[in-house]
């Protein structure tokens, strides 16, 4: 788990077709990070590779080598979820309509808001403009602060 191997040096070993190397490679890192996700126990991990047909042997050496990778494994698995844009800045401007061409009296504060947003891959910073009445901007305000707080438990 540490160590890259590539599929022509497990070719050899392995004596079997290129496709059979992948599709070992796949099932077994989709079993490893699945277990890892859901913090399965070495044992229960044993129990459930013997029961889809794995010799013994084998399930008790993958699974003394994901002991050991567990904690690094999800915390690169935790790295890579929830891999979100970067808030880099937030401007923000009220202008209040007393009157318009159309009607004598609007009297409503309108919110105009500018995101600059920063691609965590690319590193390109996009600006994401958007305008708001009061009652919606409450409502945005709102739903962010709820979601704040959900991602600080998450962390």
């Amino acid at each position: 788990m540490g160590e890259v191997l590539f599929a022509s040096e497990l070719n050899p070993l392995l004596s079997t077709e290129s496709g059979d190397v992948k599709a070992t490679i796949a099932v077994l890192s989709f079993i490893l990070s699945s277990a890892a996700k859901h913090n399965v126990d070495s044992e229960s991990l044993s129990s459930e590779l013997q029961q889809l047909g794995l010799p013994k042997e084998h399930a008790t050496g993958l699974c003394r080598s994901y002991e050991e990778k567990q904690s690094p494994l999800q915390d690169s698995l935790r790295a890579c979820s929830l891999r979100l844009s970067q808030l880099a800045s937030v401007s923000w401007r009220v202008d209040y309509t007393l009157s318009s061409s159309e009607l004598q009296e609007v009297n409503e504060p309108l919110v105009h808001l500018m995101f600059s947003v920063r691609d965590r891959d690319s590193g390109v910073t996009e600006t994401v403009p958007m305008a708001v009445s009061a009652d919606k901007f409450r409502v945005l305000l709102a739903e962010l602060k709820q979601a704040q707080a959900l991602m600080k438990t998450l962390l």
